[in-house]
């Protein structure tokens, strides 16, 4: 998701079971430690730091209040333009679907166009190729596995 603010920017990435947060150029790492869907209030790790978020929402937007500061939310439908899949510095999930096989490990080389694993989903095999020369950072998927539309699949740097 990526939402646009005054002239502030956030995106949110799947991270495994966290998120990785890019607000104007910084990374952060989010956590939630408990969520709280029936009251809207969500306790969050924010770099280590705990963090108690007020959400409401009307389907199409969100407001979020943390340390008296309230912001809207919206949505993004997430497309890219062509095939590519980065996000904040990893290779997303274009879709829902399966993991089918992974190439690669943490420390390997690659070489942009390399296929670093692949996916199924809606009965398509999906490559997700290296975007450019490099080292992989995390790989934070193994076969089998089920993903969601923009997880975090693999980090080359």
């Amino acid at each position: 998701m990526k939402t646009t603010f005054d002239t502030q920017t956030i995106e949110i990435n799947p991270s495994g079971e966290n998120f990785v947060t890019v607000i104007d150029g910084k990374t952060v790492n989010v956590q939630i430690a408990r969520a709280d869907a029936l009251n809207g209030r969500m306790d969050l790790l924010v770099d280590g730091q705990r963090v108690t978020a007020h959400v409401s929402s009307d389907l199409a937007k969100r407001w979020v209040t943390v340390n008296g500061r309230t912001m809207m939310l919206t949505k993004t439908s997430g497309a890219k333009q062509g095939v590519r899949h980065d996000h904040a510095g990893g290779l997303i999930a274009p879709m829902p679907g399966q993991i089918r096989s992974v190439s690669v490990s943490v420390g390997d080389a690659v070489k942009k166009g390399q296929t670093l694993l692949t996916m199924e989903a809606m009965k398509m095999e999906i490559r997700i190729q290296a975007l450019k020369d490099g080292v992989v950072k995390s790989v934070s998927v193994s076969q089998g596995q089920t993903v969601e539309r923009e997880q975090i699949l693999v980090e080359v740097e």
